[in-house]
């Protein structure tokens, strides 16, 4: 039987509510930064598919949670289309050469980059017991293209953003070559043994309504129409972190399955005014996990009361801190496994 997760996703509203939490396997972990000093650098762990399975089982022998989330990262996407990646300690993800600075048709595609990821999706599968539902991921277009472009992150994706208006034709080249082997991606991962999968818009909040619906939702409908075809009953889940209003464009206009909701989007709203019977995933402040108290298990029965009437999949509005304390973890999954509506 699919475990609750997976039912959530395909519409069922089952209480208690099944949770996993965004960068559930990462820094906050002793046995991750265990295995990272054993091993190497973050890519090194991320094409070592053992090292990769390994890490993405941890927080599900630690804590039990229903998804077990791919442990990878988005810009394995744009080091498959032919860019340079390195991961610089205290700096961030680098990719080169810019796109801001070189053409996308001087880029080298290296689609065998993406094999290893499929391999450690299926020694997970392989590990997993059917009760937890394994998810993948892709970054969305708008968000990987932020990142060719400037050849690294940005506060407001000024670059890019100023390419889009000066270059629509030349910008819209780099979403329609990332949106295609995003499709290949998802598809191989789905193939591997992923059950559901996840679209990550980290940076859709620095947009314009017009260009939301240009560069993040019609990307997206076309990536979520694809997967459908090509794997029926597969659900995607759209996180478009920082699309405020737009949400509700997105939910209706992109053909997801399930939406996620981040920590500056008042839950009471979500659940008033996106599609009736939409499963929704979310959205507990990250922060708030970290400082624990008695106001974390408040804010999260809040959010389990508000999304009572609907599919619920908790989990929080962005990924997990690096540093929060193993003890809050527990603390939340007792609030959240003990709700019963």
């Amino acid at each position: 039987m699919p475990g609750t997760l997976l039912n959530v996703l395909k519409g069922e509203n089952i209480k208690p509510r099944p949770v996993w939490l965004m960068r559930q396997a990462g820094r906050y972990l002793p046995e991750y930064r265990a295995l990272r000093a054993e091993k190497g650098g973050f890519l090194a762990l991320v094409y070592d598919s053992d090292a990769a399975a390994e890490i993405t089982l941890q927080p599900i022998h630690r804590f039990g949670f229903d998804g077990a989330i791919l442990f990878s990262d988005i810009l394995i996407v744009p080091y498959a289309m032919g860019q340079d990646l390195a991961f610089l300690a205290g700096e961030g993800p680098r990719l080169s050469p810019r796109l801001a600075d070189a053409t996308l048709a001087s880029l080298d595609a290296v689609p065998g980059r993406l094999s290893p990821i499929y391999e450690t999706v299926a020694k997970v599968r392989a590990a997993l017991g059917q009760e937890t539902t394994l998810l993948g991921f892709a970054g969305s277009p708008w968000t990987v293209a932020t990142y060719m472009v400037a050849g690294e992150g940005s506060r407001d994706q000024h670059e890019t953003r100023a390419m889009a208006y000066a270059d629509q034709a030349g910008f819209q080249a780099i979403i329609d070559a990332v949106t295609e082997v995003t499709i290949t991606y998802l598809s191989g991962q789905i193939e591997a043994g992923a059950e559901a999968v996840q679209l990550f818009d980290s940076w859709s909040g620095t947009l314009a309504p017009a260009e939301f619906e240009r560069w993040v939702i019609a990307p997206n409908a076309r990536i979520a129409e694809a997967i459908h075809q090509r794997h029926p009953g597969v659900p995607v889940i759209g996180f478009p972190k920082g699309a405020g209003e737009k949400l509700l464009a997105y939910a209706r206009e992109t053909g997801v399955d399930a939406v996620g909701v981040d920590e500056t989007i008042d839950p009471i709203w979500a659940a008033r005014e996106l599609p009736a019977g939409m499963p929704v995933q979310g959205n507990l402040d990250p922060l708030l996990l970290l400082a624990g108290g008695e106001e974390l298990d408040r804010q999260a029965r809040r959010i389990l009361d508000t999304f009572a009437d609907r599919p619920h999949v908790f989990n929080l509005g962005h990924g997990i801190g690096q540093h929060t304390p193993i003890a809050h973890v527990e603390r939340l999954l007792a609030t959240v496994r003990a709700w019963q509506g």
